[in-house]
């Protein structure tokens, strides 16, 4: 097909369509470890190699500097493909990177050594140490934490504020099985010089395949912070080879709201994985509302400014954080609507009415208390 539109759109429906069948044919109630897990990564190498290879066919002038950086000018070998596909650093859970960035592996082009293999040993050794601080972490908790005691006659007699915190805390720990394998991959990639990210300040960056920001997860206060922070390098293939793609679009909350509905679908058929994206999408939503509110309010904004208030005011964010944080893995962590219906019904459905009347409310009130001088001062 050449390097065309028609080649990319046969290249995604057809591996959506076999990913999908295969989710369809395979999947049961439970997390299952089988081959669609390694083949869903797998799907996006294969997508992003034909949309790289379709922009290395296009006038470079008419594509922006990181497309200019992925796309592939000439005619990758099956051996090629094969080693970028199955590379076993990356193939069974991430990250994920381009044919080019792979391509200068090979070449020897990786490597804060010119001419000679990698000095990456130590950055290496740092991201498995991490990993590992929080796999023994994940091992000592996982027997008295689990998704499973959501579910028992427990936890529906427990009072409601005890069913939330519970809830909280096992919504942070649960992220900690992704952290580790993400943090130990990341470790082979660096000690390959897959990850190594040119030089800054006279250093060697290796943070070309980090998937995880583990300060900012571990310390910020916000939805979107963790979203930045989590699965970051698969975040950045969304963003571009689907979300920057539909920009003909002209709705940036559109073009948000496909690109979520796509990743629900790539992580399974289950309905948890749509119900756990809408309310990201949801809460994203409303908490840029919230924060454009607190910053044109002259009265939101001087109270949020008061020093001696901030640990009050980083408490209180960190708990709704995680606490809805929680409230939206329960969903992708129990997959069926069955079990995660009967956790959200325990707890009143807390997250989707405290978001869903947030998304109403916030407006009438920052039309009640953002002047109009700086209403208009927005607009120009």
């Amino acid at each position: 097909m050449g390097r065309t539109i028609t080649a990319v759109l046969t290249t995604f429906c057809f591996q959506m369509a076999y990913l999908l069948a295969g989710y369809y044919y395979t999947a049961t109630g439970n997390y299952d470890i089988k081959w669609t897990m390694p083949h869903c990564v797998l799907t996006l190498k294969l997508i992003g190699l034909a949309v790289d290879y379709f922009d290395g066919g296009k006038d470079p002038n008419s594509l922006s500097s990181e497309q200019q950086k992925h796309a592939i000018r000439g005619v990758p070998s099956l051996l090629e493909v094969a080693g970028f596909s199955y590379f076993y650093g990356a193939f069974l859970v991430g990250p994920q990177f381009s044919m080019n960035h792979y391509m200068k592996l090979v070449q020897g082009q990786l490597t804060d050594i010119p001419g000679k293999i990698p000095n990456s040993t130590i950055p290496a050794l740092k991201r498995l140490s991490l990993g590992l601080i929080y796999l023994v972490g994940y091992t000592l908790l996982s027997p008295h934490i689990t998704e499973d005691y959501l579910l028992t006659e427990d936890y529906d007699s427990h009072p409601f504020w005890f069913r939330c915190m519970y809830m909280l805390v096992w919504g942070k720990f649960v992220l900690y099985k992704y952290v580790t394998c993400w943090l130990v991959t990341e470790g082979v990639c660096i000690l390959t010089g897959l990850g190594f990210n040119d030089f800054e300040n006279g250093k060697a960056k290796w943070d070309a395949c980090a998937n995880m920001k583990v300060w900012l997860f571990e310390t910020n206060p916000r939805f979107a912070g963790t979203i930045a922070s989590f699965n970051t390098n698969t975040n950045a293939w969304v963003a571009r080879y689907f979300f920057k793609r539909l920009k003909f679009l002209g709705n940036k909350e559109l073009s948000h709201g496909l690109s979520l509905l796509f990743l629900a679908l790539w992580h399974g058929l289950h309905s948890g994985y749509l119900v756990c994206f809408q309310m990201e999408f949801l809460i994203v939503i409303v908490e840029r509302q919230a924060t454009s509110l607190i910053q044109e309010s002259p009265t939101l904004s001087n109270l949020a400014s008061i020093t001696v208030l901030q640990p009050f005011y980083y408490l209180v964010q960190q708990t709704i954080h995680w606490l809805f944080m929680g409230y939206s893995m329960t969903a992708f962590c129990l997959f069926t609507w069955d079990k995660w219906l009967k956790v959200y019904k325990s707890i009143y459905f807390l997250g989707h009415v405290f978001f869903l009347s947030l998304l109403f409310i916030l407006p009438y009130v920052h039309k009640a208390m953002v002047p109009r001088k700086e209403k208009l001062k927005k607009m120009e």
